[in-house]
């Protein structure tokens, strides 16, 4: 009787354990997803050329720049703004506008030298529509930015 009840209170425990690890991963999980939000989540550009990979996540929490620091001066702070000025491409880039502001090769790398970084390409796109990372442009219609792209686990 004695190693029953030791038996019965020992799977206790481990189901409490067990219990408070998967809480914890799951309560990590949506603290890293809120600050994902917080900071813009990741962004996926399919105009001028697809696609164009922007992440808030390195520019915000890896460098610690403020959002103030780019938008509105640099960037305007709505969806889809980016595809729809007709003015962003490589020509404005490589004069000190939009990306090219920072990334000039004085404060951080050149869009003219180290094009894979931000351009993933009909491929890498497909590869994120595959993962079910971000929805295909024409299912994403009412916002022609595939924002926030989901965590993969």
């Amino acid at each position: 009787m004695k190693k029953l009840l030791f038996l019965l209170f020992a799977c206790s425990i481990l189901i409490v354990i067990t219990g408070v690890s998967v809480y914890a991963e799951d309560l990590a999980d949506i603290k890293a997803d809120l600050a994902d939000m917080t900071n813009g989540g990741d962004i996926v550009y399919t105009k001028p050329v697809k696609a164009v990979i922007f992440s808030h996540k390195a520019h915000v929490l890896k460098l610690g720049l403020q959002c103030g620091w780019c938008h509105d001066k640099t960037f305007q702070m709505e969806a889809g703004a980016m595809e729809r000025d007709h003015t962003v491409g490589m020509a404005s880039l490589c004069n000190d506008k939009y990306c090219g502001t920072c990334h000039n090769g004085d404060i951080s790398f050149s869009t003219t030298t180290q094009c894979a970084r931000c351009h993933i390409g009909v491929k890498g796109y497909n590869r994120l529509v595959k993962a079910g990372t971000i929805a295909p442009v024409e299912k994403a219609q009412e916002n022609p930015l595939e924002t926030n792209i989901k965590k993969s686990k």
